[in-house]
This record gives C-alpha cells, sequence and structure tokens, in this order.
C-alpha cells in the first residue's frame, strides 16, 4: 500500500514537472504570432520591468523621486506653460499609463495643485479619457497574447462572458471607485471582448467622480502648506517635501493593495464562474 502511495507521489510530481516545462516553454514560444503583435508583445514585456525597477527605486532608493519627478516633470511645466500647459498634461496622462509607478491617480493629484478642485477635475476627466484610450488599444494590440500565455486562454474567454453579460455597467462601477487603479481597468478592458464605444462611455461617467475626488485631494495637500507655483525643491523646506512625498507614496501603496486584491479576486471569481459554467454543461448532457 506504502509502495502504491509513493509511485502515486511520484507519478504526481512528474505530472507537475512536465506541465511547468510545458508551461515556461509556452511562455517563450511566439511561432503562432506574426510580427505586429510580436512587437506589441515585446512592448508590453519592457513596460513591466521597466515599471518594477521604477517602484525599487521609489521604496527603496530615494522615497522623495515621485513626489521630485511629478513636480519637476509635470507640476511645474504644465503650470509655466499657461493655456498651452493643457496639451503637454494630456500627452504626460496618456504616457503615464504605459508605466505601473506613476499611476494616473498620483497625477490626478498634481491637477488639484496645478488648478485647483474645479478645473483640475474638469483637466482629469480629459486626461483620463486620453490615458484610459490609450492603455486599451496598446493591451488590445498585444496585451490578450500575452495574458492567454499567463493564465490561459479559458481564464480569459470566462472574463469575455462577464464582460458580455455586465458591459459598459462593470466600467462605470470600477471607475468610479477611487481605489480601483484606473491603469488596470483599462489595460484588462484591452484584454477582454468590450468594443470601444462601450469602454469610452463606462470611461468618461466613471472618470468624473475619480477625477474630482483626487483633484480634491491634490488641492486640500498643497493649500496645507500654502504653497505657490512653480516649486522650488532649493528653497522648499525638508519636512514639507518629505511629507508630501510621503503622501504621494501612501496613495501608490494603496492602488497597488487594491491591485493585489482584484488578483486574488479575480482568481476566485474565474473559479466560480468555471465551475458555474462546467455544471450548466453537465446539466444539458
Amino acid at each position: 500500500m506504502a509502495h502504491n502511495n509513493n509511485e502515486v507521489q511520484t507519478n504526481e510530481k512528474k505530472s507537475f514537472s512536465v506541465k511547468f516545462k510545458n508551461y515556461i516553454k509556452n511562455l517563450f514560444d511566439f511561432s503562432n504570432f506574426d510580427a505586429k503583435t510580436i512587437v506589441y508583445i515585446t512592448l508590453f514585456i519592457v513596460l513591466i520591468v521597466a515599471s518594477l525597477i521604477l517602484l525599487y527605486v521609489i521604496f527603496f532608493v530615494d522615497n522623495t523621486i515621485l513626489y521630485r519627478f511629478v513636480v519637476v516633470f509635470f507640476v511645474n511645466p504644465v503650470y509655466n506653460l499657461g493655456a498651452i500647459g493643457i496639451f503637454l498634461f494630456i500627452a504626460i496622462m496618456g504616457i503615464q499609463g504605459l508605466l505601473v509607478p506613476l499611476p494616473s491617480e498620483v497625477v490626478l493629484l498634481a491637477t488639484g495643485m496645478i488648478w485647483g478642485w474645479e478645473w483640475g477635475g474638469l483637466m482629469g476627466v480629459i486626461g483620463s479619457m486620453a490615458a484610459g484610450l490609450l492603455c486599451y488599444y496598446v493591451s488590445k494590440k498585444g496585451g490578450r497574447p500575452l495574458a492567454e500565455k499567463f493564465v490561459g486562454e479559458k481564464a480569459i474567454d470566462i472574463a469575455d462572458d462577464f464582460i458580455r453579460k455586465h458591459g459598459i455597467k462593470a466600467i462605470i462601477i470600477t471607475r468610479f471607485i477611487p481605489l480601483i487603479p484606473f491603469d488596470v481597468i483599462s489595460y484588462t478592458s484591452g484584454l477582454v471582448d468590450i468594443d470601444v464605444k462601450s469602454y469610452s462611455i463606462g470611461t468618461l461617467i466613471g472618470s468624473i467622480f475619480r477625477a474630482f475626488f483626487y483633484a480634491t485631494l491634490g488641492w486640500l495637500l498643497f493649500m496645507r502648506f500654502n504653497l505657490t507655483l512653480p516649486l522650488d525643491f532649493d528653497t522648499l523646506p525638508l519636512n514639507v517635501i518629505i511629507d508630501q512625498s510621503n503622501y504621494f507614496n501612501t496613495v501608490l501603496l494603496i492602488i497597488l493593495a487594491a491591485f493585489g486584491l482584484m488578483i486574488v479576486l479575480y482568481y476566485l471569481l474565474i473559479k466560480k464562474l468555471e465551475k458555474k459554467r462546467n455544471l450548466i454543461k453537465e446539466q444539458q448532457q
């Protein structure tokens, strides 16, 4: 009996080993994709790696770098350009969507610093649309093949079924809740079966509250120290820099934690929907 148990365990280990080797082999097998798709997949991988490196720098090398970056490359230039700065802001919002360590929530905080909560909120809605559409497009072109490699076609198919059922309502709700990462929803929407019109309408409606929420937080943070633009780090007190840096980093941590929770919930949802689908098949047979 003990011999049989050992044999079963050995076979299970071999089976797992074979499955794992096949999984790794499949990850690096791009022979079924055309050149254009491979380019988008490569871009996706580069963005992931760059984002992980930037996260390491933010939390383990210099915890003021995120705040300094936002001020130097976003807040001050946009403010100094006046009305033309609006176009720079829209461009930056689009670019930030490609980098995880610079989530749209952080940039939306900055809109309140530049324009106050009213105009900052309005600009945030416009910028959110630009970032959302760019992330959606990149994911649509190269994200799905990569996602299928990591989680399997079945998981993506189940997600497709969920979107077909709830569609625009799911986009509006996830956009509306400020703690759900905006860019993650943008990329996920590109992976599943939702048309750009429904996605755009849902993003527009759901972004209104989110944009004004973060713009108001940014405005309150700015007014807390009675700061004036443009900000000069040579004259800005160190306690102010550290305080505001911690504020920005905390927002980033909350967004990352929410992202981790979303992954767990998505996994549980997929398992639940998969069981339901299998049960329906059994009943039909």
